[in-house]
């Protein structure tokens, strides 16, 4: 059995990504600006986890027996990478879908008023 921050990392994984590609259906995967962000985010990740985890005068401590153990780099726990993951990319797939609504709610309107605007049509 994983330890439980394993587990509930796995599992925070498998379900943003299911939850992306079967029920919000954002785009985001596809995006390269998605891939980008992720990149930067993890390009401070690492210093920031880094010193919160230290092992030589930890700030944020784990229970040894809820994680693998296996702390990459400066002692961070690999968890810590699937949950900012399974965060951040739940945080992008809200903003993207609302995004996607919003410019569908904004063409609907231009062509409603493009709509009333046309001239009426002789009969």
């Amino acid at each position: 059995m994983l330890p439980e921050y394993t587990l509930l990392t796995v599992i925070g994984i498998i379900v943003v990504v299911l939850v992306e590609l079967l029920v919000v259906r954002s785009g985001i995967f596809r995006r390269p600006a998605y891939w980008l962000a992720l990149l930067i985010c993890l390009g401070f990740q690492v210093p920031v986890d880094g010193w919160l985890t230290k092992l030589s005068n930890p700030i944020v401590l784990y229970h040894p027996d809820q994680m693998l153990g296996l702390r990459f780099p400066w002692d961070i726990p690999v968890e810590d990478f699937g949950f900012g993951f399974a965060m951040i990319t739940t945080t992008l797939m809200v903003w993207q879908a609302l995004k996607n609504r919003q410019t569908l709610t904004d063409e609907n309107q231009k062509q409603q008023t493009n709509k009333a605007d046309a001239p009426h049509e002789a009969q």
